[in-house]
């Protein structure tokens, strides 16, 4: 169809990335809600190209969802955005089902017209309950609370960039078409660092990249990974909450891209046997009066004793939160130690199977890197539930804590276990929640093999039959 008559916004790339830092400063900045609320209206209204404002939001499991409101509807009416809970995973019964949207209008993103559409603008919602209070099940909610407090009662800000791994397959749906096909198909079949300028994963991630770069990802590098037709695109920290909106972001964007392509950018942990999966490692650290709390130039690995002590609770959680940071029966796939997976509950430098690893850093860079993460996680229930047990968990009395040889689960029920029977998951989410929570991984885990191991062995099978499963059932 012609859109020569069509008059919507298309701003080009380096205008978008310039309002999308400038945006970004200021949620940095934490300028006052009410100041940037005021400016946003002020922007929509102000602004004929606009056509609609695309809201989105997470359900408990971490699905994106996005709905799209008339711009002129949403000015008369951005207080009250209802929508139905108990269509969305986790959320309310049918009987309870009415929910309200409110707009984080610090989380404003202009978005490429080429990728999102001409005319629209993307804002991040808060889940509202029918009494006006934070919704519960909403984890985003959650982790700003908590953000919030900390910066208020002790000047912390909480930062942390995810390295995202993922897959890119032939066909634009093949994900949804596998228990047709039985496969994934490569479109690369370099490796580490290696794609050639033009392949079609070389353009993937090159798209990709470009359309991150506007939208105020701050971009640092981007790779083909070790195995075939894997990728990652890094980008700089942020403040926790902006961080796990960016983790959102980028598989949307990721997938989008792909799409356009003819093309599946999936993030399953372990789409394919007999080589490394994807996760999603995820590098945090403290920070007070722009202070890095973390570094210590005279410490053990050159961190502090508060990022020690902070290494210390997440390992003695470790198991408690492993169904938080892995969070489908795939994850458990991954957590294999012959392709470099972190399954060792112990603190390294230098060993990549430890669950958490201390990179080499300085004053600005000094972090802790919590590696036993699947990318198919919610985002806002990884960081949320890493913070809170670094900073306000136990401390195991285990001779050599750091070094001990424990191990992560290797499957999904005991896992679950750990979860059900964990005194600190309760304190984390509260009874309901972690009950919703519980109950929508053990529904996922019984459609799948229990003890399938974790190689099919035939030479002609060559994928997961998990993967089948939650595909089928829409667990990606």
């Amino acid at each position: 169809m012609s859109t020569v008559l069509r008059n919507f916004l298309e701003l080009s790339y380096s205008e978008l990335e310039e309002l999308n830092l400038e945006a970004k400063e200021q949620r940095r900045n934490r300028v006052a809600a009410d100041v940037i609320q005021e400016a946003r209206l002020k922007y929509l209204t102000d602004t004929p190209g606009i056509k609609a404002v695309t809201v989105m939001f997470s359900d408990l499991e971490g699905r994106l969802h996005m709905l799209d409101y008339d711009k002129k509807f949403l000015l008369k009416s951005w207080d009250n955005l209802t929508f139905d809970g108990s269509s969305i995973r986790g959320f309310t019964a049918q009987r309870e089902s009415d929910l309200r949207l409110a707009l984080d209008w610090s989380a404003f993103y202009w978005a490429p017209s080429d990728v999102f559409g001409a005319g629209k603008v993307l804002v991040f919602g808060e889940v509202i309950d029918k009494g006006g209070a934070p919704y519960s099940a909403d984890i985003r909610g959650l982790l700003k609370q908590f953000s919030n407090k900390l910066h208020a009662e002790h000047g912390y800000t909480l930062n942390a960039a995810n390295e995202i791994e993922g897959f890119l397959f032939e066909g634009a749906d093949a994900e949804r078409c596998f228990h047709d096909t039985g496969d994934f198909k490569y479109v690369n079949t370099g490796g580490y660092y290696h794609s050639l300028p033009g392949d079609p994963l070389r353009t993937f991630i090159d798209t990709a990249a470009e359309v991150q770069r506007a939208m105020g990802f701050e971009n640092e590098k981007d790779h083909p990974e070790v195995a075939p037709s894997q990728f990652e695109i890094n980008y700089s920290y942020g403040e926790v909450v902006a961080a796990a909106d960016q983790i959102q972001l980028y598989k949307l964007i990721c997938r989008q891209i792909a799409t356009q392509m003819g093309m599946t950018a999936s993030f399953l942990p372990k789409p394919v046997v007999g080589v490394n999966g994807s996760g999603m490692h995820t590098n945090i650290s403290i920070s007070k009066n722009k202070k890095n709390l973390f570094w210590d130039a005279n410490g053990e690995e050159k961190i502090s004793k508060f990022a020690w002590q902070f290494v210390d609770r997440i390992l003695t959680h470790g198991n408690d939160i492993c169904l938080l940071l892995n969070a489908s029966v795939n994850s458990y796939r991954r957590l294999d130690p012959h392709f470099e997976a972190p399954n060792q509950i112990k603190a390294s430098a230098t060993d990549r199977g430890s669950m958490v690893r201390i990179p080499i850093g300085n004053e600005k860079s000094a972090r802790v890197e919590v590696r036993s993460v699947g990318p198919d996680a919610n985002p806002y229930m990884v960081l949320y539930s890493v913070f809170k047990s670094g900073l306000h968990g136990d401390t195991a009395k285990i001779k050599n804590l750091r070094q001990a040889e424990r191990y992560l689960p290797d499957n999904i029920y005991t896992a679950l276990e750990g979860f059900r029977d964990s005194k600190w998951t309760t304190e984390l989410l509260g009874e309901d929640v972690k009950a919703r929570y519980a109950d929508l991984k053990q529904a996922s885990a019984d459609r799948c093999p229990r003890l399938l191991g974790t190689i099919v062995k035939a030479p002609e099978v060559q994928f997961h039959h998990d993967v089948y499963n939650q595909l089928l059932w829409g667990q990606f």
